[in-house]
């Protein structure tokens, strides 16, 4: 494994001699414009391998993108590389249908510390709730970026992640809707604790997600990759292109419903991604 082949791979030419957050938050960006969250092996019926060596060789050399364990792994190990005081946190994510955070954790974030200041950053949560910098851990305080705004608070060691949410302008329907059961705009995203993880404790989960009818990574194919200006997002066969803040708050969508051959054709020319296997949507 090599840091400068993950640069390359990533599109980041900069000068990184510096571990400060200036370079973190440029590594990042690069590192979520250029790296989809995937979880297409699952669709082609290939096994996804947690291990540093198996999930460099897909995303790194294979040009391929991956879920958070995946993606969150790699850039774990380029930042450990790069100096920076680094550790892996757990967390449970919220299901919308529920109204509940999952009982397990299930999904991996980084913590890292630069000057005795604490920031989350994570690769590995895609979509419209991927943040597209690192964020101060810091509870209550609205932390406002291209995608929205972003807040976490704390309650006796347990953290809390969450979003605004904007309104849609989907240009086929002529009044912009908001796409949520729940009342109010705040997203809930996940929830954390500041215990540190090790890769390892997450073999199970990587096994459970590939096996699990429940799971939504089960259901549907996914692979989503943030943009200059928003995101792209393939979810089965429909393809949906974001433009974040088209208008005053709110975000232009873009639907299109596939054929497989436009599906291979998407993946290819949006996401980079040519599958060695052949992808079942």
């Amino acid at each position: 494994m090599n840091i400068q082949e993950y640069f390359t791979r990533i599109s980041y030419n900069e000068s990184h001699k510096d571990a400060d957050l200036q370079t973190l938050t440029v590594i990042f960006q690069h590192h979520i414009q250029a790296i989809p969250f995937e979880n297409l092996s699952m669709h082609c019926g290939e096994t996804i391998e947690l291990d540093l060596q198996s999930t460099y060789n897909k995303i790194v050399r294979k040009k391929r993108g991956g879920w958070c364990l995946e993606s969150n792994h790699l850039l774990f190990w380029a930042l450990q590389e790069l100096g920076y005081d680094v550790c892996i946190l757990g967390g449970n994510s919220y299901k919308p249908a529920e109204r509940a955070y999952t009982a397990e954790i299930d999904h991996i974030l980084l913590k890292v510390v630069i000057k005795g200041n604490s920031y989350i950053v994570d690769a590995g949560f895609g979509g419209a709730y991927q943040a597209w910098q690192p964020l101060m851990l810091i509870s209550g305080k609205d932390q406002p970026q291209i995608p929205g705004i972003f807040r976490f608070t704390e309650d006796n060691g347990t953290w809390f992640f969450e979003k605004v949410k904007r309104k849609h302008y989907i240009p086929e329907q002529s009044v912009p809707f908001t796409d949520t059961p729940e009342l109010g705009n705040i997203r809930k995203i996940y929830t954390f604790t500041l215990e540190p993880r090790h890769i390892n404790d997450f073999q199970e989960l990587n096994t459970y997600l590939q096996i699990s009818p429940e799971n939504i990574l089960q259901k549907k194919s996914i692979c989503s990759l943030q943009t200059t200006e928003g995101l792209y997002a393939l979810v089965g066969w429909t393809f949906t292109k974001v433009k974040y803040n088209y208008m005053e708050d709110v975000d232009l969508v873009q639907i299109t419903t596939l054929t497989d051959e436009e599906v291979e054709k998407t993946l290819k020319d949006k996401f980079n991604i040519v599958l060695e296997n052949k992808l079942v949507p």
